[in-house]
């Protein structure tokens, strides 16, 4: 799958005039990738609450009459673009973890993933953190589902079976995910990397594996 970098490139092109040589089906697929970055986008710099279908449209420069026959509301599209970074994301870390070796040096990798995928798309790190809060329940009900596969995948990694050592890599997680959610609300992408090396070393000593990965 693109990265959204990649989808953003490939929305912006023209959709009008006789020489894009789309399908017609192409050209609904690319207006909705339009109508799916401007979300990201907009509501990464106004915030959920703010962010209106004009300004959405207006970013996109798709029609109304396009974004209702492709979402009944602004709720229904902050879920499809919520969805598409989620899953954007998802498989860089997936991937990571694909790779195998020791249980540190997969934990390692994944936590490296999460990090540099977020570093690297702040809007998608703000929407995907921060403004999901403030999009209602359904869509919150699919931010805790990322946060308990990022947690399955800890215990993967740790072979963690028995309530207690995955209660241990459900802790883990969410202290990432806090330690995240702080450097993205500052906009400190340099700081989201940076979290890599002692987290994952202090987690090793948590887990009694010392500071050796």
């Amino acid at each position: 799958m693109d990265d959204l970098s990649l989808l953003r490139a490939r929305s912006a092109e023209p959709l009008s005039g006789r020489s894009h040589g789309l399908t017609r089906e192409e050209v609904a697929a690319r207006q909705r990738s339009r109508l799916l970055v401007a979300m990201v986008e907009v509501a990464a710099e106004k915030g959920y609450v703010a962010t209106s279908v004009a300004d959405v449209l207006r970013r996109s420069r798709v029609s109304r009459l396009t974004f209702y026959e492709n979402f009944a509301n602004k709720e229904a599209c902050f879920i499809a673009a919520y969805e598409l970074v989620t899953d954007l994301l998802v498989e860089q870390v997936e991937a990571a973890l694909r790779l195998g070796g020791t249980p540190l040096e997969r934990l390692d990798r994944v936590v490296a993933a999460y990090l540099a995928a977020l570093a690297a798309e702040p809007e998608v790190a703000r929407v995907f953190l921060v403004e999901v809060y403030a999009a209602g329940v359904e869509v919150l009900g699919r931010r805790l589902t990322v946060q308990a596969t990022l947690t399955e995948w800890v215990a993967e990694a740790f072979g963690a079976t028995t309530p207690e050592q995955r209660l241990a890599c459900e802790t883990v997680v969410g202290a990432l995910v806090s330690l995240v959610t702080t450097r993205v609300l500052t906009g400190d992408q340099a700081g989201l990397v940076a979290l890599r090396e002692p987290f994952v070393a202090l987690v090793a000593r948590l887990m009694g594996f010392g500071d050796d990965l």
